[in-house]
């Protein structure tokens, strides 16, 4: 039986905005074109790419129409990626180190 005290939990995360960078890129598409196919603003694609804005289920929906995948895929990436920064949190506040 796995001890869960031996889990890994890296001290670093990736946003759901990785994955869309690097299909993007892949297209040759500019942060803009994927927004006007998105239908939203430039600046709320780079939030989202950049970790800022939680990505939400409408969110979701339009990645899958215009980059694929599932809408589950995408909020799964945003479920796992705010599970890593609670996780980073939460060891920051035990950490004895810590100066306050």
């Amino acid at each position: 039986m796995t001890n869960p005290d031996t889990f890994f939990h890296s001290d670093w995360v990736s946003p759901p905005g990785e994955t869309i960078m690097d299909l993007i890129e892949e297209r040759e598409w500019s942060q803009a074109e994927l927004a006007q196919k998105l239908g939203c603003t430039t600046k709320h694609l780079n939030q989202l790419i950049k970790g800022k804005v939680t990505l939400t289920e409408v969110d979701a929906l339009r990645l899958e129409r215009v980059l694929g995948s599932t809408a589950n895929f995408w909020l799964n990436r945003e479920s796992k990626y705010q599970q890593q920064l609670a996780h980073i949190k939460a060891s920051e506040c035990q950490s004895p180190n810590k100066k306050g």
